[in-house]
């Protein structure tokens, strides 16, 4: 027979074949026999075939039966109060079956303009189902212990959805259901709708999943937990949850074991964590008490560089008969090594039978104690004069005079020289941040940008998980400056560079002048977003110590390359090449001026591009080539770029309406800015006064600078 007939009949037989296992997977004689009448068959149709044929038939049954053996189980969406037990299940036909290959994917139903459309993932790589041959994801608070536990950003975004949805799992990986990614039957293996009562059937899903029969649940305050629950002949039913036991109470009754830390969550990344020269207390905790012999529990604690000269203490400890729980201490070792922060992870081996492992492979954050620092201040918390500019002599010389278009051109000139700049791609980029953004106040740690903090070195995204994570933010963001991936990922190194004249728009990809480190999910809300009209920093901050940053490194891209322009208002639908707002970033550019870590970053990234952001160097310049003072002769003595730390103090602060000054020595100017960067307040004083204000109640930024010096301090208007 052809190839396809041939196709069709084993196709049928192995549809036929994994019902019967569905329906008879208890009864092994059976489940057999169908098994030896398959191969028969199959060893006929073999001797007619070639050995391409023979490939491709193995395969396509390979396909058909590998995954035919595991399905959604139990799913719980809608908990009594507010969600706290939601749970996912999985099963398989045989104990302990590997979930390696397989992805958890979730899909909203219903009819809005997000329907039938994913919105989690889950890699099921590493993972099996347990003796029982359940596998379980769902919230911390179930019992026992999901072996996935809902991360904290899943939950905030609504968590597992009541319905109408569906839970739907795929051969594949998580990478290939990225948010909104369309339901569809292709490599699917088992899939589940359903709803919630009052709601909408999930019929597009249904139609997806060959699912005919829809259930409702709906569970308010006060009522009975409820849960979804497939039979053993394929249907589902209601009725109450059995998180990680058979949905027919069969099976074996396991003794969970489950292991807690005295450790505190990091808040970024909500791992546990412990710093050098403290201890971690291992807390292991059965579900029922010991009996018979006492349980041992052996386990590891490494990971890469954290090795045992990291720690101190013995990787076994012992549950008596009787008892149901055991402390355990390690103690790990300061090791006088300014190495980074490390992870370690706790993974425990084999447990005797009739056990099982609740909880393993735990990540513990270790922070280093032998971090340095550096002798200027954050952004938040900003020095001037302290970092020294290393333009090489004569840098600027040739914009001495000049005006206008003249003048940004031989800035152009400078920055932009193809004989002299070197171009790097966006692998370097990682490695320029890690020195050029280097948290000031941890050297294990780099500075974020917009969320204003320090971030663990070790926590640069590298995969698709981002809660915790930093990766590299476009201040001239990509889509609108028209360089996306024009550059290679992989880094080749400060002796490596690719061309860098004015016209090659490619180089922005990974120009460090515009590229910050930044949290990664605040990276995604800003998005695209134009500053000021639309986009001021993470909700509900009143951050502004970013904003002058920012602004110069877009007055910088402006000039570096030819066909990018910083404009007027919100260029949502603008050409490529238009970012705004410039009234706003002219502000910022006042607002925050350029300090110590701007300096030190600006001289860092000179080491590999071989230019420099003349904004940082000479901020004024910004008025000249796209404010007020366009058209007027520029001179470097114009610019108050080395500012030193004016020595002022401003009291009281909170206030309500006066400020008072101590240590003016000199002709100062007092400037006011409102947190949208807008200067609400401007005198000159020669002497300590009272200043009387008129201010509403909010943050506000004061600078105070004289020829020479400038300080900047938050006021806070009661």
């Amino acid at each position: 027979s052809s190839l396809p007939s041939w196709l069709s009949r084993v196709r049928a037989s192995s549809f036929a074949l994994k019902s019967l296992k569905l329906l008879y997977f208890k009864d092994f004689f059976l489940f057999n026999i169908f098994n030896v009448l398959f191969f028969v068959e199959f060893c006929a149709m073999l001797k007619r075939c070639t050995m391409k044929k023979i490939v491709l038939i193995f395969s396509t049954v390979f396909f058909y039966n590998s995954f035919g053996q595991v399905f959604i189980n139990e799913v719980d969406g809608d908990t009594p109060g507010t969600d706290t037990n939601e749970i996912v299940e999985i099963k398989s036909t045989m104990p302990n079956y590997p979930l390696t290959g397989l992805v958890l994917v979730l899909f909203n139903g219903g009819t809005s303009g997000t329907s039938n459309l994913s919105y989690q993932a889950f890699d099921l790589d590493g993972f099996s189902t347990d003796i029982n041959g359940i596998f379980l994801l769902g919230r911390s608070a179930v019992v026992p212990a999901p072996s996935i536990i809902f991360s904290t950003t899943f939950i905030a975004a609504g968590g597992l959805q009541n319905g109408p949805d569906a839970v739907a799992l795929y051969t594949g990986n998580a990478s290939d259901f990225p948010t909104n990614t369309a339901a569809t039957s292709t490599n699917l293996v088992s899939g589940f709708a359903y709803a919630s009562s009052g709601s909408v059937l999930p019929t597009l899903l249904m139609n997806v999943f060959g699912q005919t029969v829809c259930l409702f649940e709906s569970q308010p305050t006060g009522s009975a937990s409820k849960s979804f629950q497939r039979k053993n002949d394929g249907t589902w039913e209601v009725k109450t949850p059995t998180p990680a036991v058979p949905n027919d109470s069969s099976g074996i009754s396991l003794n969970y074991i489950t292991t807690t830390t005295n450790l505190s969550n990091n808040s970024a990344t909500t791992l546990p964590t412990v710093t050098e020269g403290h201890s971690v207390i291992f807390t292991f905790t059965t579900t029922n008490p010991v009996s018979t012999t006492p349980l041992i529990i052996n386990f590891t604690l490494a990971n890469t560089n954290f090795t045992t000269a990291d720690y101190l203490g013995s990787l076994s400890a012992t549950i008596p008969v009787g008892q149901s729980s055991v402390n355990h201490t390690i103690q790990i070792l300061n090791d006088g090594l300014n190495d980074g922060d490390e992870e370690a992870i706790f993974s425990m081996g084999a447990v005797a039978s009739g056990y099982n492992i609740n909880n393993n492979n735990i990540v513990i954050r270790v922070n280093n104690i032998n971090f340095i620092s550096l002798p200027f201040g954050t952004p938040t918390n900003p020095t001037f004069g302290q970092v020294s500019n290393t333009a090489p002599l004569n840098y600027y010389s040739s914009i001495e005079g000049l005006a206008g278009n003249a003048l940004k051109q031989a800035l152009q000139a400078i920055i932009a020289n193809p004989n002299v700049v070197h171009g790097q791609n966006y692998g370097d980029v990682y490695e320029i941040i890690r020195v050029a953004d280097q948290n000031p106040a941890n050297s294990n740690q780099v500075w974020l940008i917009y969320t204003e903090e320090g971030r663990s070195k070790i926590d640069e995204q590298s995969g698709s998980i981002t809660l915790g994570k930093y990766n590299r933010e476009h201040i001239y963001c990509q889509s609108r400056g028209g360089f996306s991936d024009g550059t290679s990922s992989m880094a080749d190194g400060i002796d490596i560079w690719e061309p860098a004249g004015p016209n090659i728009i490619t180089t922005g990809h990974a120009d460090a002048h515009h590229i910050r480190p930044v949290d990664s999910n605040e990276n995604s809300s800003r998005n695209d977003r134009n500053y000021g009209v639309d986009y001021n920093g993470p909700a509900g901050t009143t951050s502004n110590a970013w904003k002058g940053d920012a602004s110069r490194a877009l007055f910088y891209m402006g000039v570096r390359y030819n066909g990018l322009n910083v404009v007027n208002g919100n260029p949502a639908n603008a050409p490529v090449g238009q970012i705004g707002d410039l009234a706003t970033l002219l502000n910022w550019n006042a607002l925050d001026p350029a300090d110590d870590y701007e300096m030190n970053r600006n001289n860092y990234i000179y080491t590999w591009q071989m230019n420099r952001n003349p904004f940082i160097d000479y901020p004024l310049l910004a008025s000249y080539i796209y404010g007020a003072n366009f058209g007027q002769p520029w001179h470097a003595t114009l610019s108050n770029s080395a500012f030193a730390e004016l020595k002022v103090n401003v009291f009281p602060n909170p206030t309500t309406d006066f400020i008072e000054t101590s240590g003016i020595t000199d002709t100062t100017t007092i400037e006011i800015y409102g947190i949208t960067g807008s200067k609400v307040f401007q005198t000159v004083i020669n002497q300590d006064t009272k200043i009387n204000l008129q201010l509403a109640k909010g943050f506000y930024m004061i600078k105070l600078s004289t020829i020479d010096k400038m300080i900047l301090k938050k006021l806070v208007i009661e």
